[in-house]
């Protein structure tokens, strides 16, 4: 297949690789040109624009767009919209509200252009080596597009079609709702074995822990290969965590709906206290959520400061 990627930033550039390295064709374009060209030597065909990009593809076109979610992904699709054709597929990869999802595929519609919403997850590591992906929209489009995301997923049951217009990108943001939970969880627990008082080796218990133990994954991996490679880690970052905001959407859905999700909701509210510079902890919590988000998505680290 030849398709087309819009976004060639962390999970982009990913993509495009393992795109590429599966034996398809990959026409880029980022807004940063050094994005595009940093791929040329895998074997992407740079755009220096979305009409260069859509010209340089062929009937029926396939368009994912891997670009921050809000403004950029409906400047996109706007964008898209004055160029392609019916029967072309547009597809947004990135972590947008299940609602704009619905909007864009019925924006496009009314041009014959189909929208899949496309659930991302397995971070940088996944995008390059087999992510997982989770689609919304209707059920013949999916299927076209099927065999390339088989192509970049882990294996054919990374691959699922969630529902409707809006299902993916649903799902998806409830799954990062417990991936937080998740992290928080686990930096409780590295604050406690911290400040226990015990001297214990805590890259050799978080690989004890991953071999067999009920609470065994690859977030537990991440913790305790992140203390491996860097033993100071915990004293030496900023306890400043980035958050780029999805997770409070599921929260406040939940609680228009009146239902309870009380873990969730308290890791976004830690979030948000992770990253106000005049009352952020320095306890080790925090920075272990900072090491781990830093293990599966590349979120930049911080240096401590003095």
């Amino acid at each position: 297949m030849r398709v087309g990627i819009v976004g060639l930033g962390r999970m982009g550039a990913a993509l495009s690789r393992q795109a590429l390295a599966s034996g398809h064709d990959v026409v880029g374009y980022s807004i940063d040109v050094s994005e595009a060209r940093a791929l040329e030597p895998d074997g992407l065909v740079p755009a220096t624009s979305l009409d260069d990009l859509v010209g340089q593809l062929r009937p029926p076109r396939v368009v994912l767009l891997y670009v921050p979610h809000g403004p950029p992904v409906h400047r996109t699709v706007e964008g898209l919209a004055g160029l392609l054709d019916p029967g072309d597929i547009v597809a947004d990869g990135g972590n947008s509200l299940w609602t704009d999802a619905e909007d864009h595929h019925r924006r496009l519609a009314d041009l014959g252009v189909h929208f899949l919403d496309i659930g991302t997850s397995g971070g940088i590591s996944g995008a390059r080596h087999g992510a997982c992906f989770m689609v919304g929209g209707d059920a013949a489009v999916f299927e076209v597009v099927r065999p390339l995301l088989v192509d970049l997923a882990v294996d054919d049951r990374a691959v699922i079609h969630a529902g409707p217009s809006g299902s993916g990108h649903f799902v998806k943001l409830v799954h990062n709702a417990i991936e937080f939970g998740m992290l928080q969880a686990i930096a409780e627990g590295v604050e406690l074995l911290v400040r226990s008082g015990r001297d214990l080796d805590l890259p050799a218990l978080f690989d004890n822990w991953n071999h067999g133990s009920v609470i065994r994954s690859w977030l537990v991996e991440l913790m305790g290969q992140a203390l491996a490679d860097d033993p100071g880690a915990l004293h030496e970052l900023s306890s400043f965590v980035e958050d780029t905001g999805e997770v409070k959407w599921v929260v406040e859905w939940a609680s228009r709906q009146d239902i309870p999700a009380p873990v969730v909701a308290l890791s976004q509210q830690m979030l948000m206290l992770y990253r106000d510079g005049h009352r952020a902890p320095t306890t080790p919590m925090a920075k272990a959520v900072a090491l781990m988000r830093h293990g599966f998505g590349g979120h930049p680290l911080q240096p401590r400061g003095p």
